[in-house]
């Protein structure tokens, strides 16, 4: 059945021939705009969140972008589209709807018809906004025997604290239900074994991609974020509240810090697999306010007068 083509590059804002970085940067920034814990009240902002999360899912995944960019010249949003009868398979000779479908399929899928009738349904369990991605084959030790692959993206948190997701997997005319088991301090790029999870005995390999988190940058075991803070905060010090992975912490900012410098916390990173955690890093961005009321520009008036501090002229 047609259904209604989206176009993604628009939904994200980029260009057709956007590089991965670009479509990564309007991602995050979207992300942060429309992410669901700062719009608590706000049912169209989670739609739109939705939203961009689908478009992301496709573009910035170079395989799934590719496919997608199949479509040719002749996008038109809004347009009609129903796919060519062999579409659904991927290389390897199983098709993703006759092996796998992700448990999400039986709850009602987060994703539009759009990406279910382009990407075979392996949207993921929306609970943490996570999808898995299409599966291919690989050769077993035997002949008779298949391993097979699939992705499956998670939010950061996820990965840091341990989840368990559902797939479904589809065995001829039989089904099984099998529980991945996300051990806490996993990381991009790594997979997880199911024995037996495979077709005709072979095994299921998951291989885990990290969503990217709209306030937290990952450098191996240790996160970052960027805070704001005023002039006066910079010059005089003061403590303040910044996010953290557990919620928000306080921090205490040193006299005299300049833009662009980094707090440690430590152990307030990511879990550690065998123990521990990583540290987090707070990367400080001193801004001033774009509008004065007129006792604020009296006060940065007589402060420029009075202070001696001309930093183009080497002095601190």
């Amino acid at each position: 059945m047609p259904v209604k083509f989206r176009d993604y590059y628009e939904i994200l804002g980029v260009r057709r021939d956007a590089k991965e970085d670009d479509i990564k940067k309007s991602y995050r920034k979207l992300a942060r705009k429309y992410h669901p814990d700062l719009n608590p009240q706000n049912k169209q902002a989670e739609e739109k969140f939705k939203e961009i999360q689908e478009a992301y899912e496709v573009l910035g995944n170079a395989e799934k972008r590719k496919k997608y960019d199949l479509l040719g010249a002749n996008w038109k949003n809004g347009a009609e589209f129903t796919p060519p009868p062999d579409w659904g398979g991927f290389q390897g000779g199983i098709n993703m709807e006759d092996l796998f479908e992700h448990g999400a399929r039986q709850q009602g899928s987060s994703f539009s018809d759009f990406f279910e009738m382009l990407f075979g349904g392996m949207g993921g369990e929306m609970g943490g906004f996570g999808t898995a991605a299409g599966t291919r084959t690989r050769t077993g030790p035997r002949a008779s025997r298949a391993d097979a692959e699939t992705e499956l993206s998670l939010p950061l948190e996820n990965m840091h604290r341990g989840t368990t997701r559902k797939l479904t997997v589809r065995l001829g005319n039989t089904e099984k239900v099998i529980d991945v088991r996300i051990p806490p301090g996993t990381r991009h790029d790594s997979r997880i074994r199911i024995p037996g999870g495979g077709p005709h005995g072979g095994d299921l390999y998951v291989r885990l991609r990290q969503e990217p988190h709209p306030r937290f940058t990952v450098r191996g075991d240790d996160t970052e974020t960027e805070v704001a803070i005023t002039p006066w905060e910079a010059a005089l010090g003061a403590s303040i509240e910044v996010p953290t992975l557990d919620g928000t912490a306080e921090i205490r900012v040193p006299p005299g810090i300049a833009s662009g410098q980094k707090l440690r916390l430590r152990g307030q990173g990511l879990n550690v697999r065998g123990g521990g955690r990583g540290d987090h890093f707070v990367r400080l961005k001193i801004v001033v306010p774009k509008e004065l009321t007129d006792a604020e520009r009296k006060l940065f008036q007589e402060l420029s007068r009075v202070s001696l501090f001309k930093p183009r002229n080497g002095s601190s």
